[in-house]
């Protein structure tokens, strides 16, 4: 799949422009306010008692702020942070060169925890419970136990379905959130810091208008300031008003409900080619020509959160809701609500 302007999956360009604008202060983090409240309570009884923090899990969609999270959490508590991922973990070995270099207090984050190698999850219980680690050396009757004992480290996982989860692995994290989609007004507060940071000079209108597009995902928000600041210096003598934001999201197709080319295709060939639906999810990837994966993981949960498509024990259904965002006569057949998707089906997804 190539890369496209309102994926909340990380991309090249966004790699180095992330570490400059992430906040290094839980006070600096925009948004999620109950759980920064929980979080600084945390950081603080944890500190008054001399105690690394317990293993924390953070489930979200991507772009949301996960591994922000985890380096605020390593400056808070006065560690080092060590990252790595779910499937570059191939064996225990791996895990063991990684927990054995890290000194007390230090954070041990891993993204897309839920990918884990089984071998290498199981190698992870009792370094999580008892900070010890277990490895075999040598194979056949010569191979011997050898018991490491590991410094007092947090770890934090990270994952975009928190349903794939083991419930051994969920069951041995002591702080367990959600990190919620941002509200427009907090997607505002994080475009005007962002622009502030990259000296970009924007007024209030314009920064709203790139809020309200950026399908409540930071680093969507990010992401957007930075191509219509492009437009701006070139058209617009580098200010972004509101009508200079709305002209280069419309040059980029990016709609004012943040949809771009593909998902209003996806919601156009359901309506036109499947009546609106129900259709499967094999079928739908098939009439757009993408991967099914691409489908279910990148476009799907943006136009469910949002409203404009349905997950169905029978298929996928478009919404009324999309009919009159799309500006099309919705059928008498769907003036009955939808059945809702639940968060737990997202989570599956």
């Amino acid at each position: 799949m190539d890369e496209y302007i309102v994926s909340p999956e990380i991309q090249t360009e966004d790699r180095q422009m992330d570490y400059t604008l992430r906040p290094k202060e839980l006070k600096y983090f925009i948004g999620q306010e109950k759980l920064k409240e929980k979080l600084g309570i945390f950081f603080s009884a944890a500190k008054k008692r001399r105690e690394p923090l317990d293993h924390c899990l953070f489930s979200s969609p991507p772009g949301l702020g996960k591994t922000t999270l985890a380096h605020i959490i390593a400056y808070e508590m006065g560690g080092n942070i060590k990252s790595t991922s779910g499937p570059v973990l191939e064996r225990a070995g791996d895990l063991a060169a990684l927990l054995t270099n890290l000194a007390d207090g230090d954070i041990f984050f891993i993204d897309e925890i839920h990918r884990l190698n089984r071998a290498v999850e199981e190698a992870l219980y009792p370094a999580m419970e008892d900070y010890l680690l277990d490895i075999i050396i040598g194979q056949g009757p010569s191979a011997r136990n050898i018991r490491l004992d590991l410094p007092r480290f947090t770890l934090i996982g990270a994952t975009t379905k928190a349903g794939s989860l083991t419930s051994p692995l969920r069951e041995r994290f002591g702080i367990i959130e959600r990190i919620n989609f941002y509200i427009e007004d907090e997607l505002a507060s994080i475009v005007k810091r962002s622009s502030k940071v990259l000296n970009i000079e924007i007024d209030k209108k314009g920064t709203e208008e790139i809020a309200k597009r950026s399908r409540g995902t930071p680093r969507i928000a990010n992401r957007l300031l930075r191509r219509v600041r492009d437009f701006a210096q070139i058209k617009a003598k580098g200010i972004i008003t509101q009508l200079v934001a709305q002209d280069a999201l419309h040059l980029l197709e990016v709609d004012e409900k943040g949809l771009d080319s593909m998902d209003r295709k996806i919601l156009y060939t359901i309506i036109k080619n499947f009546s609106g639906g129900p259709v499967g999810l094999d079928t739908i990837a098939i009439a757009i020509n993408e991967e099914t994966e691409t489908v279910t993981d990148v476009y799907e949960p943006f136009l469910i959160q949002a409203g404009f498509l349905s997950r169905t024990p029978r298929g996928r259904m478009v919404t009324p809701l999309a009919y009159k965002h799309l500006n099309i006569v919705q059928p008498k057949h769907l003036f009955s609500a939808p059945e809702k998707t639940t968060q737990q089906e997202l989570d599956i997804s």
